[in-house]
């Protein structure tokens, strides 16, 4: 049965008032400009992610907030047969969903992601598809907003397109 331009309308509302809610909740814990320091992820996106995932802090590392969406990658061996390297699965279905639609807005918007998705998409050896580049984006937004809450500090660019702060500091040395 289809929907009505009433109830098309109404679903519309709910799901404005529902972000509306959301977003005052990230404000509330005063999280706003510290999860959408993170170019591209919006507020909503944010929240959605947040709500998923709990209190971030109760997780030991940044990996492990990938690991519970089940973007961490498992590789499959048995003796001395190695198989693909594919994405675990297990996980929270929703923390997946809600990192995946973080994706589309950071790849837009951030030169550091768009330059990462085009990095895996064409390079020459182990090119990745598109479905899989994004994935690895939606963890790396996962494991940036787990750092970017716990330690307080606004999300740096530079930092996230070459790696973890220590490597940064490596590589200005």
């Amino acid at each position: 049965m289809p929907l009505l331009a009433e109830d098309w309308q109404l679903s519309k509302d709910r799901l404005a008032e529902t972000e509306r809610r959301m977003t005052a909740v990230l404000g509330e814990l005063g999280l706003t400009a510290l999860a959408t320091s993170i170019t591209g992820l919006s507020p909503a996106g944010a929240a959605a992610i947040l709500a998923e995932t709990g209190d971030p802090g109760r997780f030991a590392t940044a990996r492990a907030v990938a690991r519970h969406a089940g973007l961490a990658p498992r590789e499959k061996l048995s003796g001395a047969f190695t198989g693909r390297t594919r994405l675990t699965g297990q996980g929270r279905p929703g923390l997946r969903l809600a990192a995946w639609r973080a994706v589309w807005g950071a790849q837009r918007a951030s030169p550091v992601y768009r330059a990462r998705y085009q990095h895996l998409t064409s390079r020459n050896q182990n090119k990745l598809t598109p479905t899989q580049a994004q994935a690895i984006i939606a963890a790396a937004i996962l494991r940036q907003l787990h750092a970017v809450i716990t330690t307080g500090q606004p999300w740096d660019p530079a930092t996230a397109a070459h790696g973890t702060r220590r490597q940064s500091r490596q590589l200005a040395a």
